[in-house]
């Protein structure tokens, strides 16, 4: 296991957290359906949400096998969540690529961290998630978009491969920030109640996240 001290562990995380938000900004540009970010947050959120991992790894409490799950996570979740917020769409160039990339690191870190048996446990939350949102689309597609079915497999592999319960916090914990995110919304540009609320795709990354944070490996849920 690698040994760093928490404050070059912390740095270094911020450095390349910084280096994949800048390539994911230029990236969503180049896409057939890009769009240009304004700066300055989406650079400077996927460098901090980059870096407290890569810190909590140096000081011992992270993890590192599954360290690059939550690093890997903050690079595609903030310019999913800024796209989303933006233009109410998930990009599938992240969403679909984000099922095979955490397939593999999810199964490297049950090879070599101390739960090996988060793999089978991801595939199928992976699966309870992803039919279920699908389910919830094909009902009601108002109220949940395509974009949520596909990355729905993602949040509920990851989830999942922290622990069962870990499935149900995401659950509650993404439903809770859209709601709130969607007050405060409404309480800023003093929208009417009929008016499209936030959409789910950032509530359902932000829980995600901080749960394979705090969470991962060995944490309170595990």
């Amino acid at each position: 296991m690698p040994h760093l001290p928490a404050f070059l562990a912390l740095t270094l995380g911020a450095l390349v957290g910084t280096f994949a938000g800048t390539s994911a900004r230029a990236l969503l540009r180049r896409l057939p359906r890009g769009t240009a970010l304004p700066p300055p947050w989406l650079v400077p959120t996927t460098a901090v949400l980059t870096a407290i991992p890569a810190g909590l790894a140096g000081a011992g409490l992270l993890s590192w096998a599954w360290l690059p799950v939550p690093v890997m996570l903050a690079w595609l979740a903030v310019p999913l969540a800024a796209v989303d917020l933006r233009h109410r769409r998930l990009p599938d160039l992240f969403t679909l690529s984000a099922v095979p990339v955490f397939a593999v690191l999810i199964t490297l870190a049950a090879v070599v961290g101390p739960d090996g048996g988060m793999a089978v446990r991801a595939g199928l939350g992976a699966a309870l998630f992803f039919l279920t949102h699908l389910a919830v689309h094909l009902i009601s597609p108002g109220s949940l978009g395509a974009g949520d079915v596909k990355l729905s497999a993602s949040v509920g592999g990851l989830a999942a491969a922290v622990s069962w319960p870990a499935l149900i916090v995401v659950t509650v914990l993404a439903g809770v920030v859209t709601v709130i995110a969607d007050l405060v919304r409404r309480l800023r540009v003093r929208a009417p109640p009929v008016h499209r609320g936030v959409p789910h795709g950032p509530g359902l990354l932000a829980a995600t996240w901080l749960v394979t944070v705090l969470a991962g490996q060995g944490g309170v849920l595990g």
